[in-house]
């Protein structure tokens, strides 16, 4: 996650078919080890992934992803090809730089909702 500044790896079935299964986030590692006061060199992935993962297609158009981001109040989301594959990840930040300021500000919003507030 340094090396590559990202702050989330899809965790994949095997690197042939690449299909997610999983998420590792940097939230996951802090919340799941570190603020239990564990060594996070001392675990693996599956110790602290998050599970289902939530994936969009490719060819989803951005309200769309914008929507699926909101719905499960995620920062990051695997991005799949027809195959299942991962492709890639869209975040918060790409489409910061991508989108309209009222396209950030909903999705900034949403995703930062307490769980137990409805969405707007």
């Amino acid at each position: 996650m340094v090396l590559q500044d990202c702050g989330e790896i899809p965790i994949v079935e095997d690197e042939e078919n690449r299909v997610p299964i999983a998420v590792v986030t940097d939230r996951d590692i802090v919340c799941r080890v570190v603020a239990r006061g564990k060594n996070p060199l001392e675990y693996t992935a599956e110790a602290c992934m998050s599970q289902p993962v939530v994936t969009v297609p490719e060819e989803m158009g951005i309200d769309d992803v914008l929507a699926t981001m909101e719905k499960h109040q995620i920062r990051r989301v695997p991005v799949v090809n027809v195959r299942g594959q991962c492709v890639g990840v869209i975040s918060q930040a790409d489409i910061a730089w991508r989108g309209s300021k009222k396209e950030v500000a909903e999705l900034v919003r949403e995703v930062s909702r307490e769980s137990d507030e409805p969405s707007r």
